[in-house]
């Protein structure tokens, strides 16, 4: 029988690093008014660190009188106490901690080859990012910087990236932003979900290039030179701007200003764009659509380019060529009702949703990753007598439309196992009824203040999601379409 006495082993450990007088090494960290020297054991470092085991073999390692002398300039003392911590204990709470100093710990762990502990300063910094966001905002350029080029965060760095392209506008405002580095704001760039519009972008690409060129805020004053050095500031990133989602006044009050930094085939090729009504090219960045913006806590902006084209008749995955076509819209989805910030209940759906306006609503399962939505073309209450089809008892109201659909997803970003139904008995698209929230079809798919029912068996709409069940509402969003 095997006994397990971790506990008094790492408490004894945790003398030895506090109050020891057989220590052979001198660390050395940090630099100036903000540097300290700590006392450890060579066998213990070699022991845990993959990093001082190489080190300390080193025949560039300084030993002064039996003592080994080691510098590390580049780790705070607050950064290094916590490291020798871990080290001697294998303990470690970062709750509570700033997340300046949860950032050196996990470059400083990178650096000493303590995976352990580097992904746990990973995990912890994420979650500080997504519960205090403010914090990231403050220091998200500083965050960004530090995290690219570790080469093992790409799931902090995606994750970074990710609420940055959800919140792009509050962050590029802040200051800092022109101390971004230039191959991240390419990759920001680069991306087709950034939330923003893209006149914004422009506006914050130039003040960025100006920064980095140190060049005079007010233009008048420039000359050849000044606008030669922000061309080769902005050469690589010009081509990633949307200019196609420009209107014609927009491009020639904020960009035409520029016309001597722009790559020339660039210029002609939007100018004859806009001559031409808006025809595109989907494989040039430049003349082709960012994804549709939506700001949902359920769905990622992919899935509101596939609903977009649902909402046009269209396939999932179609992609259309022509901005002006009069059969297709690229439709703006805005926020009017949010079930964990208004409440969820039939009540405060139908205060939140009423009137007679194309919507979108959208729901999050609980305990699952599923997620059922529909759109109405009509709206889900308090729609016109125009469009009442029959009632019964003045409590059960069937409105007309013929471009409902109900549809569902297997997480926020599936694009590959979405069903979608469509309204088939165009006079029972949508019920208004005093027992619930919205109601698609007499039963369809239907909210009844936190509980979502999904009946799709009826012959109001196709039966393509294949489902009769009910689920506990986790969250809930609706967006007018417009």
């Amino acid at each position: 029988m095997a006994l397990m006495f971790h506990s008094g082993l790492s408490k004894d450990l945790s003398l030895i690093l506090n109050d020891s007088d057989d220590f052979n090494v001198i660390i050395q960290v940090g630099e100036n008014r903000n540097a300290k020297e700590f006392k450890a054991h060579s066998v213990i470092l070699r022991a845990r660190s993959p990093y001082f085991r190489s080190a300390f073999s080193s025949e560039w390692i300084t030993i002064k009188n039996n003592m080994i002398i080691f510098n590390k300039p580049n780790i705070s003392p607050t950064v290094f106490e916590m490291i020798l911590k871990y080290i001697y204990t294998g303990e470690l709470k970062l709750i509570n901690k700033p997340g300046e100093d949860i950032l050196g710990l996990l470059v400083a762990s990178d650096e000493l080859l303590l995976e352990e502990l580097f992904n746990y300063s990973q995990n912890c910094l994420s979650y500080l990012i997504k519960e205090k966001q403010s914090w990231f905002q403050q220091n998200f350029v500083h965050v960004l910087n530090t995290i690219s080029k570790l080469a093992n965060c790409e799931k902090l760095q995606e994750y970074c990236i990710e609420s940055i392209c959800m919140d792009l506008q509050s962050i590029i405002t802040l200051k800092g932003f022109s101390k971004l580095e230039k191959d991240i704001l390419y990759y920001l760039l680069e991306r087709d979900d950034l939330q923003v519009e893209e006149t914004v972008i422009w506006d914050y690409l130039i003040k960025w290039g100006i920064e980095q060129a140190d060049l005079d805020n007010n233009r008048a004053n420039w000359d050849n030179e000044d606008y030669e050095a922000l061309k080769k500031t902005l050469i690589r990133l010009i081509p990633l701007i949307r200019f196609i989602e420009f209107n014609p006044s927009e491009f020639f009050d904020k960009v035409y200003p520029y016309k001597p930094i722009f790559p020339k085939h660039i210029y002609d090729d939007v100018v004859s764009s806009f001559k031409k009504g808006g025809t595109l090219s989907t494989n040039i960045p430049y003349l082709s659509h960012r994804k549709i913006k939506i700001k949902s806590k359920i769905i990622k902006p992919g899935l509101a380019n596939i609903i977009n084209n649902w909402i046009n008749k269209k396939s999932a995955k179609f992609v259309h060529i022509i901005k002006d076509d009069p059969l297709y819209n690229l439709q703006k989805f805005d926020l009017i009702y949010r079930g964990s910030r208004d409440g969820i209940s039939n009540d405060s759906f139908k205060e939140k949703c009423k009137g007679q306006v194309a919507s979108l609503v959208l729901i999050k399962i609980k305990n699952s990753e599923k997620i059922f939505g529909g759109y109405s073309s009509i709206g889900f209450n308090t729609i016109s007598n125009d469009l009442l089809n029959f009632s019964y008892n003045d409590k059960f109201l069937f409105y007309y439309s013929t471009d409902n659909f109900i549809f569902s997803f297997e997480n926020s970003e599936d694009t590959s196992n979405m069903k979608m139904s469509r309204v088939i008995n165009y006079s029972k698209a949508v019920l208004d009824y005093d027992h619930s929230g919205f109601n698609f079809g007499r039963g369809s798919l239907f909210m009844k203040d936190q509980k979502l029912y999904v009946n799709n068996c009826y012959e109001n709409y196709e039966n393509n999601l294949q489902i009769y069940d009910w689920f506990n509402i986790e969250e809930i969003e609706t967006f007018i379409v417009t």
